[in-house]
């Protein structure tokens, strides 16, 4: 299992050998292709080989690819994350609405459960009452749309009233980034239990290839906004800071260990939830502290 978040920001050429991950730039670099969780390609003056894709690809490592402003774009999947993906694709068919409501009710419960628990943090006590309200309206498949009444108190309460997740900023930036990185870990662990990513239980969208990573990673959306409001300000290296959330601390099963180890077994509960037709079975990622 690895755990270095390897980010690429200059012109290079990657390849692989001898169980390396080869970085040709003005220096060469070696990194052990075991120690590899994530591969971000910040630069668009990087240039790879097939092999180095293929091994990547084979031991099921998230390659992220950046855009001319350095933003998130787009990522690389495996086809198949097991041998047997068509037994999983066929089983994904069959979860019932039933459940997928249950599941659905679940994650937005502890979505905005956690979104009050960051509005206490910063003093506002009377918005994460009203959230603590909107909780306990939360029903099958979220039909009242608690997610979208709870959104809009927090985040103008997070951003001013006066912004929008749509109008950018320094905050929202480090917002969208986190929030790619953490999809990419959701989406590659989906893959790697055998299962489609375009297939979710809540997010539809036809032309979104990651409906499923959607849906289970809302309830750590909270954790990503907590980890961008710790980074000051213009700070020029938000963006690996933000790609770093994969390592910070956090509780899973009431042991220590590190995000990416969490959403590895998070998403593992939520399927079985889903297969086993009981949502009892998901088991979230608690934060270590109440600051990050």
């Amino acid at each position: 299992m690895g755990f270095r978040v390897v980010v690429i920001k200059s012109r290079c050429k990657l390849e692989f050998r001898l169980d390396r991950l080869i970085i040709r730039g003005e220096q060469e670099r070696h990194v052990f292709i075991g120690e590899i969780n994530t591969l971000i390609v910040q630069s668009t003056a990087v240039s790879l080989t097939a092999a180095l894709l293929c091994e990547l690809m084979r031991r099921n490592i998230k390659v992220i690819f950046c855009d001319e402003k350095c933003n998130p774009c787009s990522e690389l999947l495996p086809y198949y994350g097991t041998v047997n993906t068509s037994k999983r694709y066929k089983m994904q068919a069959e979860w019932s609405d039933h459940i997928k409501s249950e599941v659905w009710q679940k994650i937005i419960w502890r979505k905005i459960h956690s979104q009050m628990s960051v509005l206490q943090s910063l003093g506002y006590s009377e918005q994460a009452h009203m959230l603590s309200e909107y909780i306990n309206e939360v029903q099958l498949g979220d039909i009242t749309n608690r997610e979208g009444h709870a959104a809009k108190v927090y985040f103008n309460c997070i951003l001013g009233e006066n912004n929008s997740r749509k109008i950018g900023g320094f905050l929202n930036g480090c917002l969208n980034y986190g929030y790619a990185v953490v999809l990419s870990a959701c989406n590659r662990e989906i893959v790697a239990c055998g299962y489609c990513t375009q297939l979710g239980i809540h997010h539809i969208n036809e032309f979104n290839e990651f409906n499923l990573g959607c849906d289970f990673m809302e309830p750590l959306r909270p954790l990503v906004d907590r980890h961008a409001l710790s980074i000051e300000e213009g700070d020029v290296n938000f963006k690996r800071k933000m790609a770093d959330i994969l390592n910070s601390g956090i509780i899973f099963e009431g042991k220590h260990t590190t995000l990416d180890v969490a959403i590895r077994n998070y998403v593992r509960s939520i399927l079985a939830a889903l297969n086993g037709g009981d949502a009892s079975l998901i088991i979230f990622p608690e934060e270590e502290t109440n600051e990050l």
